[in-house]
């Protein structure tokens, strides 16, 4: 199979595209950059330089492949409206060159806007800025094979650039590792090469479902977060306001816990991976 894959170099996407290729598929690769391009190519990959706001290149691409995979998302969280506009525009051109082909389309998008204790069947807040589910069953309805894979808010594992290493930030910075409440909202994490492994299989297994969860630990309370960052920072664990975490307090506060267990059943799939937990012992997200 030749998968199309947005955001190749990026945290979940470069996962992807290495689970891909050990297992034979052949991969093209949006980057931003010709160095990163260089180095799709060095892997026995294709490679395309350029931006997510060139739709253009992004239909050709799309229309050149047996499969798409849109794992790209802006790196700066405080800017969710301007994400979340741009990653309407990017599924609706992927969406439009797939149109009449019968050829799948997996987006991603979060667990937030989700109820508690998610299933896959469970539908987002239509209040939710992100838009990616959304947009991705217009396309369906209008005949495109188009699926969503709900990544955990913390896909997690050495390297990591998401949503802990910003608690970790805040804690760094104001000397607290702190929770909301009591502390009982709860994330779902999972690690990033399990997630991976989720968009491969729906692939192979020829996108049966509408929704999949890229789940593992279902439902980790978010003051077990404050606790093991504190410890491994040796800063005080404290309940705050939601004004302590400024911008990230709606992340802070929600409860984006979820269950896998219709994607388990149907990719026949099962998490390897340390929980999010375990790897928050990794000194790697202490540097």
């Amino acid at each position: 199979m030749h998968v199309f894959i947005t955001g190749a170099t990026g945290w979940v996407g470069s996962a992807v595209v290495a689970d891909l290729l050990a297992a034979g598929h052949a991969v093209t690769g949006l980057v931003r950059d010709s160095s990163k391009a260089a180095h799709l190519i060095s892997r026995g990959m294709k490679a395309i330089a350029s931006s997510l706001d060139d739709l253009d290149s992004l239909r050709v691409a799309a229309a050149s492949a047996d499969a798409v995979i849109h794992t790209a998302w802006g790196r700066d969280y405080s800017r969710i409206a301007e994400n979340c506009a741009q990653d309407c525009q990017v599924i609706n051109a992927l969406g439009s060159a797939l149109e009449g082909s019968g050829r799948p389309l997996l987006v991603t998008s979060g667990l937030l806007g989700l109820p508690k204790a998610a299933s896959e069947t469970d539908m987002p807040n239509p209040a939710s800025p992100r838009k990616s589910e959304a947009t991705a069953r217009e396309w369906a309805e209008r005949g495109v094979h188009a699926a969503t894979v709900r990544l955990a808010p913390s896909v997690h594992g050495a390297g990591d650039h998401g949503f802990v290493p910003i608690l970790i930030r805040i804690a760094k910075q104001k000397g607290v590792s702190a929770y909301i409440g009591d502390g009982q909202n709860c994330w779902a994490g999972v690690s990033r090469q399990d997630a991976a492994r989720v968009f491969r299989l729906a692939l192979e297994q020829g996108v049966t479902e509408s929704v999949y969860h890229a789940v593992a630990d279902e439902a980790v309370p978010f003051k077990a977060i404050a606790e093991r960052i504190g410890h491994q920072l040796n800063l005080p664990v404290e309940s705050r306001e939601s004004i302590f975490f400024e911008w990230f307090a709606h992340f802070a506060k929600s409860d984006m816990s979820a269950s896998s267990t219709r994607t388990r059943e149907k990719l026949a799939w099962t998490p390897q991976g340390p929980s999010l937990l375990e790897d928050l012992n990794l000194l790697d997200y202490y540097k």
